[in-house]
């Protein structure tokens, strides 16, 4: 008996050791095994079904939440009153992104074409497409400013085209006419005698010209040969820097294409990116730890200086001619049309701004710009916000014309919403989660 006990004793001991043992190994090796699973499936290699699959036919939903500014008060504005507005919204729908066009270069970089597509959810969104809303006339603006170094004559007779269409300073559409393009006399005029004047040849609309369109040709880096530069931009439409700016660095095309970032982040990471539609690289500053279902996160947000003039912030300057801190001037890309981009509700912008339009009300919580993104894996649920508007115009006709502090006309502003798998081949997948918060759908790990 004593003999056995003995037996198990040892038995104990060995089973002891070897726990310990193996515990000592996966301390270390562990992270090893993980950190290599995870370099395995973020680069992008056709070879490896997984990773490539989920590089190109994301496995879950996109939706671009859109939020209209009803103007509550536009026969006062002509008299010289604030604007007041509404939001209207959300009116959601769903992006359908596909890459086509896949070519894989010998120097570890894959050139693609993103098509979007975009279907409308009724059961998410605060109402129907056949809404009805009112916003400023943005092609009776729009033209107004493009046209303002015409000759005098020209101007008149533009201006008397204007009446002749019954074209005022605001526009009363459905939901989906301003989306996706209503029939205007307007813009048959201005397509016959100012050909190339607009983007569009068709009905004009917000997004017309966004259901089967894409992003340019991008070119990013595979992360084959350094996991550190994987999804980072090559270039752009073969371009490796922009012409917009007026400085190298604003014409600087950094960072990724807006979607995925290189693995292995710290607190000290930033996440730059290209983004077509604001027309320049931006960048993201780490802001706080978190969690998500037992997922740890770390949050990344737009800085204070993203979209801050060149007096409050020097190496904007470039961007400029500026505006207010809290605007971005675009039309330089934008067919020199009036367009500006900020965050909605003039959140992080020059207080002075909210003066000028009654019914906003800017927090950090709806309308800040936001990463939340798992710092092993670098897979990530970003918000992207921004508002549209034009500039004061003066070439309207006279009985059109608003004051110029108050000529403010704000449309729109629409989220992104990106839902992803949290990928650790190790731990396993964990799907998104959603939850309906504040008006709008979130969704996190």
């Amino acid at each position: 008996m004593a003999v056995n006990k003995s037996k198990v004793s040892a038995g104990f001991i060995v089973v002891g050791v070897l726990t310990a043992f193996f515990g000592i190994v996966l301390v270390f090796v562990g992270p090893v095994i993980i950190d290599d699973q995870v370099v395995k499936n973020t680069i992008i290699d056709p070879k490896n079904d997984l990773s490539y699959t989920m590089w190109k036919d994301l496995p879950v939903p996109f939706f671009m939440s859109v939020y209209f500014f009803h103007v509550l008060n536009p026969e006062e504005i002509l008299k010289g009153e604030k604007p007041m507005v509404e939001q209207r919204g959300p009116y959601v729908y769903r992006k359908q992104c596909r890459k086509e066009n896949i070519t894989f270069h010998p120097n570890s970089t894959v050139s693609y074409r993103e098509y979007r597509r975009y279907f409308f959810e009724p059961s998410m969104s605060v109402g129907n497409e056949s809404d009805v809303i009112t916003i400023p006339n943005m092609l009776v603006l729009g033209a107004a400013v493009m046209l303002e170094d015409l000759p005098f004559a020209l101007r008149l007779l533009i201006s008397a085209t204007f009446k002749t269409f019954k074209e005022g300073p605001f526009l009363t559409k459905t939901v989906e006419e301003l989306m996706w393009g209503y029939d205007s006399k307007l813009v048959e005029f201005l397509n016959k005698y100012l050909p190339g004047m607009l983007p569009s040849t068709g009905k004009f609309g917000l997004f017309a010209e966004f259901n089967n369109s894409n992003t340019g040709l991008f070119t990013i880096h595979t992360g084959r040969d350094n996991i550190k530069n994987v999804h980072k931009v090559d270039s752009w439409n073969g371009l490796t820097e922009l012409s917009y700016w007026r400085t190298p660095q604003c014409n600087m095309i950094n960072g990724t294409a807006g979607q995925l970032w290189p693995p292995f982040m710290t607190k000290e990471t930033t996440l730059p990116f290209y983004s077509p539609d604001a027309c320049r690289s931006l960048e993201l500053v780490y802001q706080r730890p978190g969690v998500m279902n037992g997922i740890p996160l770390y949050r990344f947000v737009a800085p204070k200086t993203m979209f801050a003039n060149g007096t409050d912030y020097p190496p904007n300057e470039g961007f400029c001619p500026c505006r207010q801190s809290g605007l971005l001037n675009v039309s330089s890309c934008r067919y020199n049309s009036p367009v500006f981009i900020s965050h909605p509700h003039f959140f992080n912008a020059d207080p002075v701004l909210l003066d000028y339009v009654l019914g906003l009300h800017p927090t950090e919580e709806e309308h800040g710009l936001f990463i939340d993104i798992h710092p092993v894996s670098a897979h990530l649920h970003p918000h992207l916000k921004a508002a549209t508007f034009k500039k004061p115009i003066k070439t309207v006709p006279k009985r059109l014309k608003l004051q110029k502090k108050r000529g403010w006309g704000i449309l729109f502003y629409y989220y992104y919403y990106y839902y992803y798998y949290v990928v650790l081949m190790v731990l396993g997948a964990a799907p998104p989660q959603e939850r309906v918060g504040t008006g709008f759908l979130k969704g996190f790990y």
